[in-house]
Parts: C-alpha cells; sequence; structure tokens
C-alpha cells in the first residue's frame, strides 16, 4: 500500500507541494507548521550596496513595495522558485543557485559583488561573508497543532523543508510512535536537525521540492 506524505511547509509552498505529489500519484497530508507574515522594513540605500539576496521567494512576497527601491541591483537567489517570484516583482536575477547562501554568494563574490542586501526571514542563518546588510522583511510564525492533528502521519512520510520545520516537526511527533514515520530531508542539515529514531531519513538529491517530492513519492512504496 502506498503511503501518505505529510507537508509540513507554510501556505502557499504547502499547496504547490502537495500539487506535485498528486501528479506523482500520492495523496498528502497537508499539516502546516508555521505561517508566513510580512514585516515592516525600511529599503537601505541602494547606491551603498552592489547586490540583493534572497534565500526564499517568501521574501519577495512579503517585501512589498519596498522592493521598488532595490531594483535597480542585481538579484542573487537560492532555488528557482525564488528565482521565478524575483522575475515576477521585476527584479533581474543576476544568478541562481541550488546549494544554500554559500552557493550563491560565491556566485556574487565571482562576479565582483561583495556588499549585498539580504532580504530575510526573522529565523535564518547567521551573517555570511558578502553580506553588508541583513533586512528582515517576514517572520514565520508557528501554528499550534495537537496530537490528534500529529497522529494521522504514524506510518506515514513526512516531507521536511527546513532545519526549523524538522525540529519542531521532532517535538510535535511526541503523540506518535516516530519509528513508523519515514522522513524525506530537502539536506544533510535538515536530517541531522529532526534527530533520530524515525524508520528512515533520506536526502534529496538537489535541493529543491521537485527533487524532494521525488524521493517521498520513492519511501511512499
Amino acid at each position: 500500500m502506498t503511503r501518505r506524505v505529510a507537508v509540513l511547509r507554510p501556505e502557499p509552498a504547502n499547496h504547490v507541494t502537495a500539487a506535485r505529489l498528486a501528479q506523482a500519484g500520492v495523496e498528502a497530508i497537508a499539516l502546516p507548521l508555521f505561517e508566513i507574515a510580512p514585516v515592516a522594513w525600511t529599503p537601505p540605500d541602494p547606491a551603498a550596496h552592489d547586490g540583493v539576496l534572497l534565500t526564499s521567494a517568501n521574501a519577495v512576497r512579503c517585501a512589498g513595495d519596498g522592493l521598488a527601491a532595490l531594483r535597480s541591483l542585481p538579484v542573487f537567489v537560492v532555488g528557482e522558485a525564488t528565482a521565478r517570484a524575483a522575475r515576477r516583482a521585476g527584479l533581474e536575477v543576476a544568478a541562481i543557485g541550488n546549494e544554500g547562501a554559500a552557493d550563491i554568494l560565491r556566485a556574487a563574490s565571482e562576479q565582483g559583488r561583495s556588499r549585498l542586501i539580504h532580504l530575510a526571514g526573522r529565523d535564518r542563518a547567521p551573517h555570511q561573508t558578502g553580506v553588508s546588510t541583513i533586512c528582515v522583511v517576514y517572520e514565520s510564525r508557528e501554528i499550534d497543532r495537537s496530537d490528534a492533528d500529529l497522529a494521522p502521519i504514524a506510518g506515514q512520510v513526512a516531507m521536511l523543508h527546513s532545519p526549523r520545520a524538522a525540529r519542531r516537526f521532532a517535538m510535535l511527533a511526541r503523540a506518535i510512535d516516530r519509528s513508523t514515520v519515514r522522513l524525506a530531508a530537502l539536506s544533510p542539515a535538515i536530517a541531522e536537525a529532526a534527530g533520530k529514531g524515525w524508520a528512515t531519513i533520506q536526502v534529496a538529491v538537489k535541493r529543491e521540492d521537485a527533487a524532494l517530492v521525488a524521493l517521498a513519492r520513492r519511501l511512499a512504496d
């Protein structure tokens, strides 16, 4: 019997992943653990910077009118979904990386860009070389979940898109037997954040949602 796959990421990305699973013939359990909310921010002086770093499409969706002040700067993004969101917002995408912020920052450095503005979430990785200003434009707020909400995931597969989601899922899963749950993680760091005791934890071959869906599909068999 094919297992169901729990999608834990916030909306609207949750819906996108669930649709990909449906196309692959897998039933999704939509259970967002967080919701994305914009944070008021003031754009820095673009003349003091030489690029913009985007590590999530959420930053584009939540930045609002402030993005207009930065359209003169090249944008360095993580992931194709973020690139698409940036282009729709009228930004010039200079390079796309699929292996996290460190990867795209190297690409920016190779283009002589070392004073980037990072439009980020409140929960983010530490400041990195190549970023001169961090602007928090959104935050990820926890959604209350009961033991009953988690019960349908027993014996199924869960997809993990971030270390924070992995840690929270591990905490919430106290009500189910984690040894029956298979995990599909987007990166080794995310797999590590989930802890031990699961039926299996496997990492996607690429750091992108389509690859994670493909992995979850295999684990569901």
